[in-house]
């Protein structure tokens, strides 16, 4: 058996206890505002998310912390830290991506000890970085050696299932509607991985603006059971 194969299960588990239920990134708008009604209009949003959106913003974080990483290159991971959070123009996807990674690192932290790890803690604690759930995310998947296509193809099975809970409780839909989208999803996945592990550096942070006005509306939204 591989011997990274628990530690990619628990970094990649949904039901890790980091607030990741209570984020739904802008689909309870879309769904407010008829966007998502069913099963064909959910799947076509999770589908642009992965595709539009996590392959070019944190997937490839995640990928870049991972190499980072490898490298042991504390300045560096500082500095993606600071990209990250200047591509995230609304605010709610901001503060949820940090909420996350600074609970991803409460949690990691408590049982893996990594020199990396402790110095961009205290990075965080002093202000120089504000720790996003992708560069946490990475960063630990590097130093607990977990191979980088199963790192990054983990991080979008882990939105994935994120998002299709979100429109079964939202739109709503069926148990087996989340699941037969799941089955559909997972080749997409792997090709996603794929395509994230190779992309040109210079397409990551394209904005995916549908998405930012449906955040930034949904901070007004007249009723919420979301926090993003």
């Amino acid at each position: 058996m591989n011997n990274y194969l628990g530690s990619l299960l628990h970094i990649a588990d949904p039901t890790l206890p980091i607030g990741g239920f209570s984020h739904s990134y802008g689909l309870e708008t879309y769904i407010q505002k008829g966007k998502v009604n069913n099963a064909a209009t959910a799947e076509i949003f999770i589908e642009n998310m992965l595709s539009y959106n996590m392959k070019y913003n944190d997937a490839s974080f995640v990928r870049m912390a991972y190499e980072t990483s490898v490298d042991n290159d504390l300045e560096e991971l500082i500095r993606l830290d600071h990209e990250c959070t200047a591509i995230k123009s609304p605010r709610e996807l901001r503060d949820a991506s940090q909420k996350l990674g600074l609970r991803f690192m409460k949690i990691f932290r408590r049982h893996k000890s990594f020199d990396l790890a402790v110095a961009y803690a205290e990075a965080i604690h002093l202000e120089q970085a504000s720790c996003h759930y992708s560069i946490a995310f990475g960063m630990y998947a590097a130093l607990m050696k977990i191979p980088i296509a199963e790192t990054v193809f983990a991080f979008f099975y882990n939105s994935c299932i994120g998002m299709i809970t979100n429109t079964v409780k939202l739109v709503p839909l069926s148990q087996l509607d989340g699941q037969d989208m799941m089955f559909r999803f997972q080749p997409k996945i792997t090709k996603l991985a794929e395509e994230t592990i190779n992309l040109d550096k210079a397409l990551i942070g394209l904005c995916n603006i549908a998405s930012d006005i449906r955040a930034m509306q949904h901070e007004r939204l007249y009723s919420r059971l979301y926090m993003s």
